[in-house]
């Protein structure tokens, strides 16, 4: 991840606010059901960012150790030290965690594994994981499919976007797990949906990397087409954003 280390930088408030949170019921009756969660298992938070999914967890009443190199972000996420004195938080990445061998039950990703350097970060991962422990992967925000709203937003996105090829590859991260977890492997998908106004709508587009930040030269003409698009798609003012969550938990063998 240290090559994307800054990718979020100027970014982590709108991500904070903005971002669809997970949805932790159904994540933590999944995680009880396929991994035997309890509230004793110890949690490593890979690319915490601000630290959604780690609420998670600790909501459930584990201890959770939230791996995050961005500086921005992990203000962000220390701040929830303060209602959960269980969280750790610890700047690092997932290719170099700091964590101890064998040290935690299960490692968790969320809106990040995508960003990781697989060939340094999955021997981290069997490294710091305890024997017969458990991946957890969850990514909850828009859904890909194809409908006419959905491809208008991408085209937008790949007409302004830095880097629009690169990041849309990763949004199937969660197919072909199998090539990476040898062992158990579980998966599920959860639809959902946003009702967002223009200002929700705008500030959660600015909390994608590849979008151009407002200090940018080609701001001007992408909130322009952003607006445009929303006008295009709202009903009384509000545009309706499918979303989906998918959840894999995998282990190595």
């Amino acid at each position: 991840m240290s090559s994307n280390t800054h990718r979020f930088t100027g970014r982590a408030e709108d991500y904070d606010r903005y971002r669809q949170r997970y949805p932790a019921e159904e994540i933590l009756t999944h995680l009880r059901k396929w991994c035997g969660l309890t509230a004793q298992h110890s949690i490593a938070d890979i690319g915490a960012g601000t630290g959604m999914l780690a609420e998670v967890f600790l909501a459930n009443g584990n201890a959770v150790i939230a791996i995050e190199p961005n500086v921005e972000m992990r203000a962000i996420c220390v701040k929830l030290q303060t209602q959960w004195p269980t969280l750790c938080v610890v700047d690092a990445t997932a290719e170099a965690t700091t964590l101890a061998d064998h040290s935690v039950d299960i490692i968790a990703a969320g809106r990040a594994f995508h960003w990781f350097n697989r060939e340094l970060a999955l021997p981290e991962f069997r490294r710091i994981l305890k024997h017969g422990g458990w991946v957890v992967l969850a990514s909850v925000g828009r859904s890909h499919d194809a409908n006419e709203q959905a491809l208008a937003f991408e085209q937008l996105l790949h007409d302004f976007g830095t880097d629009y090829k690169y990041v849309r590859s990763g949004y199937r991260v969660h197919e072909n797990m199998e090539e990476i977890f040898q062992g158990e492997l579980r998966q599920v998908s959860i639809e959902g949906q946003q009702q967002l106004n223009w200002t929700s709508y705008l500030r959660q587009t600015l909390s994608l990397s590849i979008v151009p930040l407002r200090e940018d030269p080609r701001y001007p003409a992408f909130e322009e087409a952003l607006r445009k698009h929303f006008k295009s798609f709202a009903i009384d003012d509000e545009i309706s954003v499918p979303t989906k969550c998918w959840i894999t938990a995998g282990r190595f063998d």
